[in-house]
């Protein structure tokens, strides 16, 4: 066993301030859009599983399928949005990045809740499974952004 000192952690390259800039305000763009991917991605996914669970006639094997549909997808909306706010955190390097992906799903969330002039209607008062979405991804998008007021910046 040795008694030797440990060597310091090695310096972090030097950041180029022009460059730095470029790739956070990239990464901010590209957290703004998989925001909106997945809102996109959750109201495609929340009209198909309403129509499994709600209609077809099928017995006990088609509500089991229905419902497991329906708690996958509102597990999958709280894992995604997770990872779409880390990923907005870890790419713009700021404390308040989980507002980047956030406002344009909610955004895009209440665009597929208004009907169209022509009535055409994405989510409907009575889809279950894509009012649980709404509501897993709300909260978890106010888990995130609080946890990032209340957590201490970590030094970079």
């Amino acid at each position: 066993m040795s008694v030797a000192p440990e060597p310091p952690p090695a310096e972090p390259p030097a950041r180029s301030g022009l460059a730095d800039a470029a790739l956070r305000i990239a990464g901010g763009l590209v957290a703004v859009w998989a925001g909106v991917l997945a809102a996109v991605l959750e109201l495609i996914f929340a009209t198909w599983a309403w129509e499994v669970v709600k209609g077809r006639p099928g017995g006990l094997p088609r509500t089991a399928v229905g419902t497991a549909l329906a708690v996958g997808g509102i597990v999958a909306v709280v894992v995604l949005t997770v990872l779409v706010g880390w990923f907005a955190n870890a790419a713009a390097g700021t404390r308040w990045a989980v507002v980047l992906p956030a406002l344009p799903w909610f955004v895009v969330i209440v665009a597929g809740s208004v009907k169209t002039t022509e009535g055409d209607l994405v989510l409907t008062g009575d889809n279950l499974v894509g009012l649980g979405m709404i509501l897993a991804g709300a909260i978890t998008f106010a888990v995130l952004g609080f946890r990032q007021v209340v957590v201490p910046p970590a030094d970079r």
